[in-house]
């Protein structure tokens, strides 16, 4: 059902007025469509497909996209890169303490209002992986209905978030007339007669694919291995590293068919985005279900303001403000995705840089906030 469902959403982009959209947003609207109306899983429902897409078919579209890198091109990007990052995590943490303040979140959540307010900042500084990580530090999971209504309301925003991030620089490059010359429009991406022509041959598919897994396999076993010593590296940083290794190597760099497989890829990835924005599961928390929006969209809401008007009053790039928002609210995935679908090869790495780090500083800003908050 994913599989068509980009099958389907690629072809509406090709034949139909939503040409004007790309094949990336196109798939998490319809497949949220679809999971809403019982067709395919939701998240709560959960399936191994999503966790086997999560845990290979994510960090696969991460290899086999990063093989295309020339590493001159991540200067270009670099330090603008950072720096919205760093913004866009000072508007997360304002964003939960008036999202709090709004909905009084104080006395509604009473004794889990700080670990909420960690969990938050959190999640929307670098992935879901920090807001697991806080609530089961504070039990928070065994509210079961309450944490099922925060991870949904989670899903929700992530998944209309990646949205809001394909399509702003679209807007505000109509808006001023202006393209700039490495940061062609989302459905370029979709006109690339490169992707019809390129020939995948079966000595090029399995070298890619062994590789690849291999790749992954090594990162994981490497990973495991350095926590033993105290050591926390996030495997997929050491996966990256390999790929941009392995990307600088001729042989490997000219192989054809691994765009199409890491463009795939990340086409599954947005998919079990898009099933994980899941609308029943607020029907379950009552009256806390509005509270919850309100305080997400709140944080999601400033956090996009100080991303963006940082952007406007420095006049950065829009495609690199929209991927590192997308590494905030999203994770590294997600910013690779993002970037991909903006056509930036020059963002791949960048943007999956920020994310890891978001993952490395989440958990600790999470229990920051938390902990002051107590």
């Amino acid at each position: 059902m994913l599989c068509l469902s980009v099958l389907i959403c690629e072809w509406l982009v090709r034949t139909t007025f939503l040409k004007h959209l790309s094949t990336a947003l196109l798939v998490i609207l319809f497949v949220a469509l679809i999971a809403n109306l019982g067709i395919i899983p939701s998240a709560s429902q959960g399936s191994p497909v999503y966790s086997g897409i999560f845990a290979y078919v994510a960090p696969l579209s991460i290899f086999f996209l990063l093989l295309d890198v020339n590493l001159e091109s991540i200067r270009r990007a670099g330090a603008p890169m950072l720096i919205l990052f760093g913004i866009g995590i000072l508007g997360t943490v304002v964003g939960v303490l008036v999202g709090m303040f709004l909905i009084n979140g104080a006395e509604q959540f009473n004794e889990l209002y700080p670990p909420i307010s960690g969990m938050f900042v959190g999640t929307y500084t670098g992935g879901s992986v920090n807001f697991n990580a806080i609530a089961i530090h504070y039990n928070v999971m065994e509210e079961g209905v309450l944490y099922a209504g925060m991870a949904a309301v989670d899903n929700i925003i992530t998944a209309l978030w990646m949205v809001v991030t394909l399509t702003i620089p679209t807007l505000f490059r109509r808006g001023m007339k202006k393209i700039a010359p490495s940061a062609p429009a989302p459905a370029v991406e979709e006109q690339h007669p490169e992707r019809e022509k390129e020939t995948i041959g079966v000595m090029s598919l399995s070298i890619l694919l062994s590789l690849g897994l291999f790749t992954l396999l090594v990162s994981n076993i490497m990973a495991d291995w350095l926590a033993t010593f105290g050591i926390v590296i996030p495997s997929i940083l050491i996966l990256t590293t390999i790929a941009l290794l392995l990307a600088q190597i001729p042989s490997v760099h000219q192989l054809p068919g691994g765009h199409l497989l890491g463009l795939f890829s990340v086409y599954l990835f947005l998919a079990v985005i898009g099933a994980y924005c899941e609308f029943a599961a607020l029907s379950q928390i009552g009256d806390l279900a509005w509270r919850l929006l309100v305080l997400v969209v709140t944080i999601v809401l400033i956090h996009g303001l100080f991303t963006f008007g940082a952007a406007a009053l420095g006049k950065l790039d829009w495609d690199v403000a929209a991927v590192a928002s997308q590494a905030n609210i999203g994770g590294s995935s997600s910013a690779l995705a993002l970037a991909k679908s903006l056509n930036r090869m020059d963002l791949y790495l960048p943007g999956i840089l920020v994310g890891a780090l978001g993952n490395g500083v989440g958990t600790y800003l999470g229990f920051l906030i938390a902990g002051w908050l107590a």
